[in-house]
């Protein structure tokens, strides 16, 4: 345990995350969605279905999280995602349709950013500060195009186990980033579509009582070492019933251990700044 890395009493952080991806990405971006109905239904279940599930969850576990919402899903289901605010939790840019960042120009990285913060502001009268990035790669100009977006923290890499600063060096700007693991991704465990097979190659659904092993495992090493535990959950994936039964023991087992701070990813990010960065003398 590193008693220095958070609030006094805290010996672990925990910041749950969930992108809201619905039917958007790769199938979307080409058009060939439009010819598959079930694969569009696939993702639709995500915010229209999913995100209720997940919320009630959450309500009563007590547990704040962070939603990365991709602004084609907002316009499609604006009282779904308008409910993710109302009920506390806060949300991050994931693109607008899902758009792979380190695959556009600048120039198409900057409107996507833009078209996304005027959704934001029509919809829900905010403007997030961090971002996911979608497909889980940037390219090499999106920092700054994150920073003169006005993003202050990102959960798009895997650098760490602990909050970490990304240097954009040619203008001293930084940005936290809260790091993922594929271990705590459940298309790991439980994606599945038949028809594109996505993801590729996988022809299974893992048992649930493996992926609950695994998930809590991820978490007793992160709480045992105090460290800091985001996931890549996504609520058409892990936000159906019997899956519910999966996160609702994840969250029990969490919540049963002293010391673990729940916070939304921008809390978490906005204390490494002050506590971390400032004794720096960058922040």
């Amino acid at each position: 345990m590193n008693d220095s890395l958070w609030p006094t009493g805290v010996q672990s952080a925990v910041a749950l995350a969930f992108d809201v991806d619905g039917p958007t990405g790769g199938a979307m971006l080409d058009g060939s969605i439009w010819r598959n109905p079930s694969f569009f239904t696939l993702g639709a279940y995500g915010p229209w279905r999913a995100v209720g599930y997940l919320l009630d969850l959450l309500d009563d576990h007590r547990i704040p999280a962070t939603f990365f919402v991709p602004t084609w899903v907002l316009e499609t289901w604006p009282a779904q995602i308008k409910a993710i605010v109302d009920r506390g939790h806060e949300i991050g840019y994931h693109g607008h349709q899902h758009e792979a960042f380190w695959q556009l120009t600048r120039e198409r990285q900057q409107q996507v950013m833009a078209q996304s913060l005027a959704l934001f502001q029509r919809h829900l009268g905010l403007a997030p500060a961090g971002f996911r990035t979608p497909s889980g790669d940037w390219g090499g100009d999106t920092i700054e195009v994150l920073l003169d977006a006005g993003v202050t923290w990102s959960s798009s890499m895997r650098g760490d186990d602990r909050p970490y600063v990304i240097d954009h060096a040619a203008s001293g700007r930084r940005l936290v980033e809260i790091p993922g693991k594929w271990e705590l991704d459940d298309y790991a465990s439980l994606a599945y579509q038949r028809a594109p097979d996505y993801p590729a190659g996988l022809d299974r659904i893992a048992s649930y009582d493996t992926t609950f092993d695994n998930w809590r495992r991820e978490f007793d090493g992160s709480h045992r070492d105090g460290l800091c535990l985001t996931t890549l959950f996504h609520p058409k994936v892990s936000g159906k019933p019997g899956r519910i039964l999966l996160l609702e023991r994840l969250f029990a087992h969490m919540r049963a251990q002293e010391g673990v701070w729940f916070a939304r990813c921008g809390e978490v990010a906005q204390w490494w700044r002050e506590r971390h960065l400032s004794a720096e003398g960058t922040a």
